[in-house]
Formats: structure tokens, C-alpha cells, sequence
């Protein structure tokens, strides 16, 4: 039996003999199944390609895991390490040996966050690695889960406060359970906002922007960029964390 992982998306698969006849991520309008058709892989093809994972300490309390070459979406995933307890916030596919040994010097992950099925990834993976520790998906968004698990547990998308100062915050948008974390201590006590591509950090920082679709370049209407503006009105934060390097 195999995990299988899904090429383009990064996906983690439930335990199969055969890989599934497709993945119901790519398969959606928000993403694409490549003009060569669905591929997959596995961790340990991962691991044999030279695949590692690339942790880097962001500022204090505040470390990105990604995966070096970059791997499917390429994007990284964001733990705070908050006084209450440790909140990770978005998953890659893979965790090899050294990048656990790091996060569990750094005080482990408590609960899983996510900011939208793209950066599901292998999120019941790194659960178990953690103690089982539980992941918290919307319920709109239940799905696009690809390896149902009992560490999951479905939230009805009103203001969740993870471990205290470390509040999830559905905006829609990009998904209909997208979801940014804030983090009360981030920024030196000002606050931080972690948003994944629910709002999407661009080069000039005068400037945020909101996607239906990234890689089919379908925008998201504006009455959706203003609801999402009102779901973060009311917290203060100095800082957004995207969801890539750079």
C-alpha cells in the first residue's frame, strides 16, 4: 500500500495498492491536470530525487518549512511558536528526519491549520509525526480532504481561537473556506497576519491581491475582495506572511 502524492498539486493521497484515477484538486477550476495527464510519486521518490525539507527561522517565534528543489506548488509552510502552544499553518509534502528533529527542538506542532485545499499536502502525515495533533478544515471545504483521517476536525468557519493568541479567520475567496491565521504576538507584539494566498503578498508593499484562480489567472470578484477586507477589520497586525519564500 502506498501514499500517493499528487505531482502538481503536492496532495497526499489515502493508502492505496494502485495510485487514484485522478486528483479531485487539479481536477477543479481553481487548479489544472497537466497537458501530460496526472502524475504521481510517493515520499521515498521524493527523498531518492534529492527532495529535502528547507527550514528557515523567520523572526522570533516564526519558522517556514518548505522543500528544496521546490516541489509542486513550491510553497512553504508557516509554524508560530506562541506562548500556549505551537500552531502550524499550511502543510508541504514532505517532512524528512532532520526538518522533524527541528520542529520538535522548536517545541513541536499542537494543532494544524490551513489556509486552502492547495496547501493541504500531506497534512495527516505530519499530524501523526506530531503526536496526532488535530487538523482544523472547514466544513465547506471537507471535499477536497484526499486522506480522511480522525485527526480532522471540521470547523464551522466562525473565528477560531487555536491555542490562546492564535485566532483562524475564514475569508472565502479563493476557496469558500479559505482561511488566514493571526497571530497576536507576531511583529514584535503588533501582530501578524499569515494568509497563504487567501490574500496574496506581491512585491510593491503598498499593495495585497485576491485570485480566483492563480495558475488560470481567474480574478475574484469584488464583492468577495471586500468581504474578505471586513473578515480581518478587526484584528491588528503589522506584518502578512505569505505563503512562499522571498
Amino acid at each position: 500500500m502506498t501514499l500517493w502524492l499528487c505531482r502538481t498539486c503536492g496532495v497526499e493521497f489515502a493508502d492505496t495498492t494502485q495510485p487514484p484515477a485522478g486528483c479531485v484538486i487539479c481536477e477543479d477550476d481553481r487548479q489544472y491536470v497537466g497537458w501530460g495527464g496526472q502524475e504521481w510519486t510517493t515520499r521515498e521518490e521524493l527523498l531518492a530525487q534529492g527532495h529535502r525539507n528547507d527550514v528557515r527561522d523567520i523572526e522570533p517565534g516564526l519558522t517556514g518549512i518548505g522543500i528544496a528543489p521546490p516541489f509542486s506548488i513550491g510553497q512553504r509552510a508557516l509554524l508560530v511558536q506562541a506562548d500556549a502552544g505551537n500552531v502550524l499553518y499550511d502543510c508541504v509534502s514532505l517532512l524528512d528526519d532532520e526538518a522533524r528533529e527541528a520542529i520538535e527542538a522548536r517545541g513541536g506542532v499542537d494543532a494544524i491549520t490551513l489556509s486552502h485545499p492547495h496547501f493541504y499536502d500531506a497534512m495527516v502525515s505530519w499530524s501523526h509525526a506530531f503526536g496526532s495533533c488535530p487538523i482544523y478544515v472547514p466544513d465547506v471545504d471537507r471535499d477536497f480532504v484526499t486522506r480522511p483521517d480522525p485527526v480532522i476536525e471540521y470547523w464551522d468557519g466562525e473565528p477560531l481561537e487555536v491555542v490562546p493568541g492564535v485566532t483562524l479567520i475564514r475569508t472565502g475567496g479563493h476557496f469558500p473556506g479559505s482561511a488566514v491565521l493571526h497571530w497576536e504576538g507576531g511583529a514584535e507584539g503588533r501582530g501578524a497576519l499569515l494568509v497563504g494566498d487567501s490574500i496574496t503578498v506581491v512585491p510593491d508593499r503598498r499593495y495585497v491581491s485576491f485570485m480566483y484562480s492563480y495558475p488560470n489567472l481567474i480574478p475574484t470578484s469584488a464583492a468577495m475582495v471586500r468581504a474578505i477586507v471586513a473578515s480581518v477589520e478587526p484584528y491588528a497586525f503589522d506584518r502578512i506572511y505569505g505563503g512562499w519564500w522571498g
